[in-house]
């Protein structure tokens, strides 16, 4: 079967696309040979498809598995060409320079544009006289009169627009332009788009009107925009929808369903035919998967039904929401009399109601007309076959007519992306639809259209490898920070506490074993890897260690199979030098190792997390949208995710693709005219349709639709044009560049970690001394690091000023020239010497060479300047120079030099030509400049002369292992590769390859398994070549490991025996013989013939080598480079005195026409726009191509004022321009949002968000006027170019982050400013953050009631806390924002607006057991008689307010009754009913009031506040209840943001389409909430004798908050389905949505929160969980209103902000930058510093009591094993195993885990090990007590009671679900004290508790024995869980017994595990590992000690 693929390219190239297709692709059946059908079938049932194996299929013997149906490629890829075939129609084009932000999308719309522009301009020339038909007409569409009007809708990216934009910049470089009437002209009207942050994208990029919902786009008056403000939707001529996907999927097997089962899928494309009926514009164009229903689609749009084809297989599934439904039921409408549709099967695409307007016969445009049975009574139904039987209707021809308002034909093509020049496999369906002239249900229309969409296919020229960004990339930087933060780490975490994935029994491991046992592969080899249990790695040095230590065993071992079969292919290539993509997030048997199309990467999809192998990097979101021929770079794109740029990737259209369906649509009629085709004869045969489709495709040409192309033209550098002091030859600056190669080489990258622009953290760094790869330190550790163990290293060190890359980079801005030119003697000379490539070469002769970038590399600089066809079109040639290692030997001179400066000259020409030269472009001139060859003469420019073939000897001695021996490879796989050749369609093809000497693409050499350690060279022919060449041990930094060095003497120079990669992997890899370790040609002097490998000179007839190439390099004497110094001339202000920050002078007359071509103004001062949309996008390209150089070199020459300045302290205080308009007050530059106002829908049946029109419109328009902090003018006449910046405007925005909603002083803030440059700026240090002791502080004394006192570290606590009452503490609050200056120049302005703030309120983090309780109890004592005297009636009470769990309260009153010297009089409120008895005055004249944190949630108390409050009817009346749901999760780790967490979920559960409707809920709860307090706040009526008073109405002197950070975390209970949650086993103590509101967590301005205090707010917790900058900043917030860097744009905000103001948060916030992100966390560190501190309890106080954990282990029942496996509901059977994991549960709905989990939970086994360890310590002391500690939420706590009560001698206590606050408190303090009466004797000595109540437990009196009945998991499996929170409930529980007061000198804590019946690991031993991981401990406890 897998020969046969592999030998057959077409039918392999189909299966290709099918496999590497997405979730949401679907391939068609590719055409086929008759006798391929079978094969093809049984290839999809058993490779290709991801179906889902059923019940049945396991039952089926002869069924095989997806992992048991695995079989490796055993033929080569291409095997029906020759070699020189394949380099002739498969090899691609050299890049030319271009890089991914290069030019390459643009050349393929400007092919489009070449192929159809004549056609185009006929086309727009074409006049309607009458102006109201040309606006009906396609005739024209395009012209200035006849404009298209753009409507968009679910486009994702808004591709179409996007294609029209480029599509008319490629006309005007034609020299097509708006004024002469011969550009297509377009107006992009609308788009929508219903996710807020793809909302903020089109808003950024697009000018059209936006709306939220495609499902309104008809509503009337009209829809509402995505500001709020009903907007009518405008006139449309052509609307593009590329409806959802995701359910037609094809390969989303039983979980596709239909357009009528109200799926996403199925209602946008609903609600698009519904816009289409609306407005009715001419044109439409659908886009969606093969797979979709297109025949039900097209149905649906046009209302024709053709009768003979509708039976079942027009329905997508076999799901059908009517499955008693066979036929059409008709009946009639009672209004209007007419027949109607009444039911619809699933294979008809017909809506319920639609009237039947007649039927039509085949060849004719007659309606006939339907009349009902005579039969049947008009009161009843009747079917579709007894209304034909009535009406004459033959099924077989005829086609039953429904009205529609219009008549629409329909059209569908299928495409590959690939086929449009974008190296992507992605096959989409596209239809057109179009209304047809004079209603003509038969129009050809849409042939025309297809033959032009083929017609415009276009092969693709650039492999991959030119979509990929370079590693120094801004956005790759800021991924790979990322994962080396606090998201990486946790990710990190997790996967290092994997045990053995290899032993384990998880239902993936049969995909990883099948495979490696059909491969011919070892078992256990891991050679690439070197996985092992608990993350051990040991990875080749160029992998990106972070990304491959966030990736799962299985993955990583992924990793291996697939580069050891690109090793097993006869033609072999190592993947870490050749191009792979491989999708590592599905099985290793759905993902082959390569695909059939080399360079061509997969579908690109949502949730595929990719690796490059040879990057040693997984590909990004941008790169993704490149290779959807989306340019990124010229979009504005803020701080997307990785995985929302993935998602918008992943979801849109393949840009070249829509583009050649919009250039159809608006040519196909003008086509058909210039043709004259006969038209196709109505009632046609498919088969004669699909002639006369062949036949208008292949006349199509003679109409000659291409564009007459121009000779190209380049500009050149005139001897008079420049002033000769601007001029010098270039030799002194390569001598000036090799004098720093030193200091080149310690600035450079010498770690793979800092390969994108970061240091390393250490100095010290090991360097191999025969590869000369380098690693630092810390990046070679023992358990995950860099593989050198093959390597001799030594170890060198870099200090940090030497290695400090952005000073360097300056000093080289400062030494670069603008431009640099050739002079033409030189380039004749070059010429002249033969070489084919340096054909034309002269034409480059004073060419400008601009400076284009200059880029940090391996221990070396790469500066690198383009010559362009007219200065700013596509490069034609490059100059590349390189400063530092070399570690080569001049081919003329035989010289070595090791460091020094290189320039090579590459002619881009052979390329770019109309008979273009495919392959690499060789240099055609080199020149060294050595560091020690400065005082000589000797550096030269050389030329590459032609190639001249001769032979030599090679003679190998000894033996080595080959790669595919060290890869694990065995001897069988010789044997398959042969056995392939011998089938009957590959014997022919082998032959013929065996003929042309080409059998090794095929077989393997007979001794293939050795190669030599000595090879011997002579050669005649070449006589510096010989010599013996030493094999290296060098590992995986060499391709193949193939590398033999002839050392150096006295009469020879060190060469290099090496296999050159061929990278995108056309043709085999070549051995040659270099000068230098790299592959680069200019190194090269032999190559062999491809056919040679290095076993072969072990084998004696194969010694002597022919066809070996040699080549010669020859000195060119009159070469000459000349340096331009300046051309643009920059100066830049120094004061603020004027807001012009530079001038740039010395534009040409062209390039101040490019930067305004596209604006309509004649003024000639005028501001360019620059500010969004495309026109901007396309301003700023070409002023990054002008000015951006010029800008930088100024600045690193002259540095910039304002921060850039040399010796300038950096940041300038900016003083108010208004004094009555402090900074953050200007409406103009910060326009407030309108008041959103909540209506009830009586409809619905729920509250709505709704905002006041007119106030909508007038902030859209007050935003879209509003300044920027940069303006760009441009001064045509004088060419001059100002860049002015206003630091107020900058200002007032961060200024308003600070004080926004916060009731503040705005007068407090200030502003400073400064410029900075990224280029040299550092990477943030993101270390775990930490909270220190007070061991600093003074001590206060407090006198508690004796014998007690307080410990010294304790009175320090207290003096911490009055410092912070007493207003003492401060804390400079801060936000920062910056705003880059246009274009890539890198510069940005960074404002920071500060203010003082006195702290009001902290965080006591002391450890478990520290005494954080009578600290707080000391604090109220300290001014007891204080807070009395500041009573007051109504609101102010002497209370001390205490929030609390509610398990804790009685605790609470125990501990101040114990601890206080006086009566204190102590309130304790358990819940509502409480509060009823509770008068005003007495909580007034009370010291502390407890009250439980989950208040809110007491029946009654809402009601009751609400009704005190007198609020409006409405609301008593449709009063909220707390959401059930949380409107948005928090995601902690990589996965989900930055890494797709899956396939099928990239966001790891954080965008559910479900979430808004939970934030309207959420939003409207506190809004009720907020009104109540506010209205109860001001009621003057309440009097002292009144009750139940809400707490929300008092003044406290104090809040204590109790376990605070209890509120900051995520509940399962919030993730978990609703049923589940409220069920009775729900325990509401930590319901901590309650918690929130009651603390007001989401309210800025402390004033208006539920809980207002006089002095401050206090929250204690012993596991603060401080994991991440999210956290601090939210609790920062809380606790006394603290703003921290960041809460203006904090995620908790998406709990409860409508879809409006997500979409202006994505919109309007700025990105941030690595200054700002270092800020935040400096921030959130010295928050802590500040307002918190953690004291742990001394040795002394513990009293010598230690710790003891037990684990005990027991094995499972094979019954219980059997139940086990049972319980994974939603897992396929299969898939189901003792292994399984939480992350197996991805894609299962969230109570499948949560029963998983019970059922664990519930074995009897761990039933009975609790009994037993409960009777072992009874035993050892009948009186103990003991406390067992369950998860409640999984029903656990009933489990273990029900265990210890079956047992007659043991029994329990547990807290019931019914039982009072009160009565809970009660029976806790049981077990709290020692037994008094009879009564206390006699209760069990077991107390169940679950581990919602563990945390402020004070257990330690009588209890020394904890039992946690399991490991504790909260989630919904998947990655949906928070291990920190899951230790620090453990910790809190262990800390109710292991604490100061213990009395006892051991505590026994048994965790209980349960294992498979031999041993297996089950999910306890994952989560015990999980939760008592070191890093996920310290990141709960936060310890600076």
């Amino acid at each position: 079967m897998d020969e046969y693929l592999a030998s057959v390219d077409d039918e392999e190239e189909d299966l290709d696309s099918f496999i590497e297709s997405s979730d949401d692709d679907f391939v068609a059946k590719p055409k086929q040979k008759k006798s391929a059908v079978r094969t093809r079938k049984e290839l999809k049932k058993s490779v290709s498809t991801k179906e889902t194996v059923t019940k049945k299929n396991l039952k089926d013997p002869n069924k095989k598995s997806m992992a048991e149906s695995f079989a490796p490629i055993n033929t080569p890829i291409y095997s029906k060409l020759s070699l020189d075939e394949i380099a002739k129609t498969k090899q691609f084009l050299d890049p030319c320079g271009m890089e991914a932000t290069d030019d390459i999308i643009d050349k393929l719309i400007g092919d489009q544009v070449d192929k159809i522009g004549g056609l185009l301009l006929r086309s727009i020339g074409n006049k309607d006289s009458d102006a109201d038909q040309i606006m009906d007409s396609i005739r024209g569409l395009g012209s200035k009169e006849n404009m298209i009007k753009l409507g968009t809708a679910c486009s994702g990216t808004d591709a179409p627009a996007l294609a029209l934009t480029l599509i008319q910049e490629q006309m005007e470089l034609r020299g097509l332009r708006q004024e002469d009437n011969n550009r297509l002209e377009f107006e992009h009207g609308f788009s929508c788009e219903v996710d807020p942050f793809k909302q903020a994208y089109l808003a950024r990029n697009f000018d059209s009107i936006l709306y939220p919902d495609i499902a309104k786009l008809t509503d009337k008056p009209g829809p509402v925009d995505v500001y709020g403000q009903t907007k009518e939707l405008p006139a449309f001529n052509m609307f593009v929808a590329g409806t959802s996907c995701k359910n037609f999927s094809m390969l989303r097997s039983d979980k596709r369903i239909d357009i009528e089962d109200k799926g996403c899928s199925g209602e946008t494309f609903m609600a698009a035919t519904e816009v289409l009926f609306d407005k009715m514009p001419k044109l439409a164009i659908f886009e969606n998967v093969t797979g979709a229903p297109w025949e039900k689609m097209s149905e649906y749009i046009t209302g024709r039904i053709k009768l003979s084809s509708c039976d079942e297989k027009k329905q997508i599934t076999n799901i059908n929401k009517h499955k008693d439904v066979k036929e059409l039921i008709f009946a009639i409408d009672k209004d209007s009399g007419a027949i109607v549709v009444e039911k619809v099967p699933g294979y008809y695409g017909v809506r319920v109601g639609s009237p039947v307007k007649g039927f039509i016969r085949p060849g004719s445009n007659e309606l006939k007309t339907i009349v009902w049975p005579k039969a049947i009574s008009k009161h009843k139904n009747c079917t579709l076959n007894e209304l034909m039987k009535q009406n004459g209707i033959k099924k077989a021809n005829d086609t039953l007519v429904l009205e529609t308002p219009c008549t629409y034909c329909t059209h569908a093509v299928r495409v590959d992306t690939k086929d449009y020049g974008l190296p992507q496999t992605r096959n989409r369906t596209y239809m057109l639809v179009w209304r047809p002239d004079n209603d003509d249900v038969y129009d050809d229309l849409g042939f025309y259209w297809e033959a032009i969409v083929r017609y415009l296919k276009s092969p693709v020229r650039h492999s991959l490898e030119a979509f990929i960004l370079n590693d120094d990339h801004e956005i790759i930087r800021r991924f790979r920070e990322a994962l080396n933060g606090p998201a990486g780490r946790r990710t990190k975490s997790a996967c290092m506490q994997e045990v053995d994935f290899w032993a384990s029994t998880n239902a993936n491991l049969p995909h990883n074993k099948n495979s490696r046992a059909a491969l011919g592969l070892k078992d256990r080899a891991r050679y690439l890897t070197n996985w092992g249990p608990y993350g051990t790695k040991q990875i080749p040095p160029h992998y990106w260690l972070e990304y491959i230590n966030c990736c799962n065993q299985r993955q990583i071992d992924m990793l291996d199979i697939l580069h050891a079969s690109a090793l097993r292919d006869a033609e072999s290539h190592d993947s870490n030098f050749a191009s792979f993509y491989w999708n590592i997030s599905q099985n290793v048997t759905k993902e082959k190792h390569r695909s059939a199309t080399s360079g061509i990467a997969g579908c690109v999809t949502p949730g595929g997390d990719v690796i490059l192998p040879h990057k040693g990097r997984p590909i990004l979101g941008c790169e993704k949208l490149l290779l959807q021929g989306l340019p990124y770079f010229r979009l504005a794109l803020q701080n997307e995710t990785e995985v929302q740029l993935g998602d918008l990737a992943g979801n849109a259209m393949s840009l070249t693709v829509v583009s050649a369906c919009i250039l159809a649509a608006i040519l196909a009629e003008q086509a058909r005219n210039e043709m004259k085709v006969k038209k196709l004869k109505p009632g046609s045969t498919d088969k004669e349709k699909k002639d006369f489709a062949e036949m208008i495709f292949d006349r199509f040409q003679k109409i000659k639709p291409h564009l007459r192309k121009e000779a190209k033209s380049f500009v050149k550098v005139q001897d008079g044009s420049i002033d000769p002091e601007m001029k010098t030859c270039a030799m002194k600056l390569f001598r000036d560049l090799a004098k720093l190669a030193d200091e080149a080489i310690d600035s450079s990258v010498l770690c793979t970690c800092e390969s994108s622009g970061r240091n390393s953290r250490t100095e010290q760094f090991v360097q191999c001394e025969t590869c000369r790869v380098t690693c630092c330190r810390n990046c070679l550790s023992d358990n995950a690091g860099y593989n050198l163990s093959s390597h001799s290293t030594s170890e060198f060190s870099v200090p940090r000023e030497k290695h400090d890359s952005g000073k360097f980079q300056t000093k080289l801005r400062s030494l670069l020239p603008a431009s640099l030119y050739l002079r033409s003697s030189g380039l004749e000379e070059i010429e002249s010497i033969g070489h084919r490539h340096s054909k034309d070469i002269i034409s480059l002769a004073d060419c400008p060479f601009n400076l284009h970038r200059i880029k940090r590399d391996r221990r070396k600089w790469i500066i690198t300047y383009y010559a362009r066809n007219n200065d700013v079109g596509e490069a034609i040639a490059e100059l590349r120079i390189t400063v530092g290692d070399m570690k080569k030997v001049d081919i003329v001179s035989q010289q070595q030099s090791n460091c020094g400066t290189s320039v090579i000259l590459t002619s881009f020409l052979p390329s770019r030509s109309d008979s273009p030269i495919f392959g690499a472009l060789p240099p055609i001139a080199t020149m060294c400049v050595g560091k020690d060859d400065l005082g000589s003469n000797g550096a030269y420019w050389v030329s590459k002369a032609p190639s001249t073939k001769g032979s030599l000897n090679a003679v190998g001695e000894g033996f080595s292992e080959p790669p595919r021996i060290s890869a694990g490879l065995i001897e069988t796989v010789e044997d398959e590769l042969k056995a392939a050749t011998t089938k009957s369609h590959n014997m022919k093809l082998f032959n013929s390859a065996r003929g042309r000497n080409e059998e090794r693409r095929w077989i393997y050499a007979k001794n293939w398994d050795k190669w030599p350690k000595v090879i011997t060279i002579e050669s005649e022919d070449c006589k510096s070549i010989s010599g013996k060449y030493e094999r290296a041990s060098c590992e995986q930094t060499i391709n193949m490991n193939a590398l033999w060095i002839r050392q150096k003497t006295n009469d020879a120079p060190t060469l290099y025996l090496l296999i050159e990669p061929n990278v995108s992997r056309v043709g085999p890899d070549w051995a040659i013989i270099s000068t230098s370790i790299s592959y680069e040609s200019q190194h090269v002097i032999a190559k062999f013939p491809h056919h040679w490998q290095p076993c072969d000179t072990l084998h004696d007839k194969k010694i002597t080598v022919n066809g070996v190439e040699f080549y010669e390099w020859k000195h060119v004497k009159s070469m000459k480079c000349e340096a331009i110094y300046t051309s643009v001339q920059v100066t830049s202000n120094k004061c603020l005195e004027t807001d012009v920050l530079m001038t740039i002078k010395g534009l040409t007359e062209r390039q101040c026409n490019m930067l305004c071509q596209r604006i309509e103004c004649d003024e000639n001062f005028l501001k360019l726009p620059v500010h969004s949309g495309q026109r901007a996008q396309q301003i700023i390209r070409v002023f990054n191509s002008v000015c951006v150089s010029a800008i930088q070199q100024h600045v690193a020459s002259n540095g910039l004022h304002f921060g850039l300045q040399p010796n300038e302290d950096g940041w300038h205080e900016l003083n108010k321009e208004d004094p009555e308009k402090p900074f953050g007050l200007c409406e103009e530059c910060v326009p407030r949002r309108p008041v959103e106002h909540w209506v009830y829908d009586e409809e619905r049946g729920r509250w709505d968000r709704k905002y006041e029109s007119g106030a909508s419109r007038k902030f859209r328009l007050a935003l879209q006027s509003s300044p920027t902090p940069f303006e760009i003018w441009l001064d045509r006449e004088q060419r001059i170019l100002d860049v002015k910046f206003f630091p107020h405007v900058a200002a007032h925005y961060v200024g308003r982050q600070l004080i926004d909603g916060r009731d503040i002083d705005a007068g407090e803030v200030s502003v400073n400013f400064r410029f900075t440059d990224t280029h040299l700026q550092d990477d943030p240090v993101i270390d775990p953050f930490k909270v220190k002791t007070c061991r600093n502080e003074a001590t206060t004394n407090i006198d508690l009631k004796k014998p007690h006192n307080l410990y010294d570290r304790q009175k320090r606590v207290i003096t911490k806390m009055l410092n912070i009452e007493n207003g003492v503490t401060h804390f400079e609050e801060l936000e920062m924002v910056e705003h880059a200056l246009y274009g890539s120049s890198g510069l940005s302005l960074t404002t920071i607006a500060k203010r003082t703030s006195n702290l009001r309120g902290g965080v006591i983090a002391d450890a478990i057991g520290a005494g954080k309780t009578v600290v707080s109890i000391g604090l109220i004592l300290n001014a007891l008689n204080e807070a009395r005297s500041n009573k007051m009636f109504p609101r102010r009470t002497s209370a001390t307010l205490v929030v609390v769990p509610p398990a804790l309260l009685q605790q609470w009153k125990l501990e101040i009754d114990k601890f206080s010297p006086t009566t204190l009089n102590v309130i304790v409120i358990y819940d509502f009913s409480t509060l009823q008895n509770l008068s005003l005055k007495r909580i007034l004249d009370s010291d502390v009031v407890l009250v439980p944190i989950d208040i809110l949630e007491s029946k009654g108390y809402f009601e009751n506040l609400v009704k005190k409050a007198n609020l409006n009817k409405a609301y008593k009346e449709k009063l909220p209840r707390l959401p059930t749901h949380s409107g948005q999760k928090e995601i902690n780790d990589a996965r989900g943001v930055w890494i797709p967490a899956t396939s099928a979920d990239p966001y790891a559960g954080s965008n559910n389409s479900s979430n808004q409707q939970n934030r309207n809920a959420s939003a409207f709860y506190t809004h009720v909430y907020q009104e109540a307090i506010k209205s109860i706040r001001t009621n003057n009526t309440i009097k002292d004798s009144e009750r139940a008073v809400p707490l929300e109405f008092f003044e406290w002197e104090r809040v204590i908050v109790d376990e605070i950070h209890e509120s900051l975390c995520t509940t399962k209970s919030e993730i978990d389905d609703a049923r589940e949650r409220d069920g009775k086993d729900f325990f509401k103590e930590k319901n901590r949505r309650a918690g929130r509101e009651f603390l007001g967590i989401t309210i800025k301005n402390v004033t208006k929160r539920p809980l207002v205090y006089r002095k401050a707010i206090f929250g204690l917790s012993g596991t603060p969980l401080l994991d991440s900058s999210s956290r601090v900043i939210e609790l920062a917030n809380l606790m006394g209103n603290a703003y921290v860097l960041g809460l203006s744009s904090h995620w908790r905000r998406l709990e409860k902000e409508s879809s409006r103001d997500i979409f202006l948060e994505n919109y309007l916030e700025p990105v941030k930058g690595r200054e700002a992100r270092t800020a935040e966390f400096s921030k959130c560190q010295d928050y802590l510093d500040v307002a918190c501190c953690r004291n742990k309890v001394d040795d002394e106080e513990m009293n010598g009591c230690v710790l003891e954990t037990h684990i005990r282990r027991v094995r499972i029942s094979l019954e219980e094993k059997q139940m086990y496996l049972d319980s994974m509901k939603g897992i396929p059977e299969e898939k189901r195993s003792l292994s399984i994991r939480p992350e197996d549960f991805e894609d299962v709905s969230p109570g499948s885990f949560a029963k998983f989990l019970k059922q664990n939970a519930s074995l009897k086994s761990r039933g009975e090990e609790l009994v037993r360890i409960c009777k072992e310590i009874l035993h050892e002391d009948p009186k103990t007590k003991i406390i067992v500690f369950t998860d409640g939420s999984i029903d656990a706590g009933r489990t273990a009671s029900s265990f210890l009560n079956a047992e007659k001698d043991l029994g329990c206590t547990s807290l019931l679900p019914t039982d009072s606050n009160e009565v809970k408190n009660r029976k806790i303090g049981w077990y709290q004290h020692g037994d008094v009466t009879v009564e206390d004797k006699a209760r069990p000595r077991i107390l169940v508790l679950h581990f919602e109540h563990c945390a402020g437990l004070n257990l330690q009196a009588e209890c020394n024995n904890l039992i946690l009945f399991g490991p504790l998991y909260t989630g919904t499996g998947g990655t949906n869980s928070d291990p920190v929170a899951d230790a620090s409930s453990e910790l809190q529980a262990i800390g109710r017994v292991y604490r100061a007061g213990q009395p006892k000198m051991t505590v026994n804590t048994f965790k209980i595990i349960v294992e498979g019946p031999d041993g297996e690991e089950l999910l306890d031993g994952q989560i015990l590992r999980r939760n008592t991981d070191e890093e996920t401990v310290a990141m709960a406890t936060n310890a600076a000690e």
